[in-house]
């Protein structure tokens, strides 16, 4: 309610950065740090891109105008759209069998959990599929990780990401500004977004995409809408 989606996303992407670029020096040193960052390149923008800037902006937006639980609902479609990129670009991800029945029973149940008519109008439609096109850029940004970087450390790979991403949205960010500080409530969320739900949960996303690979990491995403659920309804009062 405090900060607009670019502001708020600008916040939370430069203190998750903070985190990760101090535990990377910690462990490796600033030229460990470095060397690090050379061996990924231009390619840790692109994935900065993919799997921060855009789909951070985009959820962020779709929240506006849906409630947290719709929200998870939508992003938990990130299976579907790994498995149907994988047709294409990664042949040994592809779903067949009994793999794609439980991605397409995940379909269907996301489908019954959105219902066929959201509060909201077309505004809920907008920021539902706001939220489902950041599910696209997370499924690329999956495969894109296990094609150019099975080798990169997971503390590497989540730095140079996330920090890429900070500086792509700083602009948009900055034209966003509040025009007074933010809560202590409100910057208290985005520290708990940026530490938790980012630096954390990014060296735990890149770790598990390199070891078991793009198919089963994005599974993750269907235990979304459970918690998503039970949190709006208790926290924020949304309606199950």
């Amino acid at each position: 309610e405090e900060l607009e989606p670019a502001a708020m996303m600008t916040l939370r992407l430069f203190l998750a950065a903070a985190v990760l670029i101090a535990v990377l020096v910690l462990q490796t040193g600033w030229q460990g740090a470095l060397a690090g960052v050379r061996t990924v390149g231009r390619r840790g923008v692109v994935l900065g891109l993919l799997n921060g800037a855009v789909p951070f902006w985009l959820i962020a937006w779709g929240e506006k105008h849906v409630d947290s639980g719709v929200a998870a609902i939508a992003n938990s479609t990130v299976p579907i759209f790994v498995a149907l990129l994988a047709i294409r670009l990664r042949p040994s991800e592809r779903s067949s069998g009994l793999r794609l029945a439980g991605i397409l029973v995940g379909l269907l149940g996301v489908g019954v959990l959105t219902g066929f008519h959201p509060e909201g109008g077309w505004w809920a439609v907008a920021g539902t599929m706001a939220v489902v096109l950041s599910s696209v850029c997370y499924a690329r940004a999956n495969l894109y990780t296990q094609e150019h970087f099975a080798r990169t450390a997971p503390l590497v790979l989540a730095t140079v990401a996330i920090t890429s991403a900070a500086f792509l949205i700083l602009p948009f960010g900055l034209l966003q500004l509040p025009d007074q500080v933010p809560s202590h409530e409100a910057l208290g969320a985005i520290a708990a977004l940026g530490v938790l739900g980012t630096s954390i949960a990014y060296l735990v996303h890149y770790r598990i995409v390199n070891t078991w690979g793009s198919s089963r990491a994005s599974l993750v995403t269907y235990l979304l809408p459970a918690f998503a659920l039970f949190y709006g309804a208790v926290f924020l009062d949304e309606p199950l």
